[in-house]
């Protein structure tokens, strides 16, 4: 595996930690939506590149190649959940755009564990928990 597919793994792991902080009683709903959606980003760009396709910054496309990742490659279609949690950041963030309100707190950070784990599978091999 790559160095830059590892890196983007640990990112996103170091953003999971993040995520399983906000959800639960109250929820965080800014650092939940703010760190989810990096920490998929990240596990989405680990993914393609240890899959040597090509990367990209625009976040709409990352969503693209995450629905095509699930499609080619059986990991997890995580695509929709990475739309709603941009707009859910945006809200957040800036207000400029309603928050999703289908979003579930648990269920969203749930779904965020379960494709962290599995490109860490994909990558590295094995369980992702307490792993550096």
């Amino acid at each position: 595996m790559s160095d830059d597919a590892k890196q983007s793994l640990k990112y996103a792991k170091e953003h999971l930690e993040r995520v399983q902080n906000a959800w639960d009683n109250p929820t965080d709903w800014s650092d939940l939506s703010i760190y989810g959606f990096y920490c998929l980003e990240a596990a989405v760009k680990a993914a393609i590149l240890h899959y040597g396709l090509p990367t990209t910054r625009r976040h709409y496309r990352k969503a693209e190649i995450a629905k095509q990742i699930a499609d080619q490659y059986n990991l997890p279609d995580i695509s929709d959940l990475l739309i709603k949690l941009n707009a859910a950041r945006k809200a957040t963030a800036y207000g400029d755009v309603d928050f999703p309100e289908e979003l579930d707190a648990q269920d969203t950070a749930t779904k965020i564990e379960e494709y962290v784990d599995a490109v860490y599978r994909l990558i590295e091999g094995g369980a992702s928990k307490n792993v550096d």
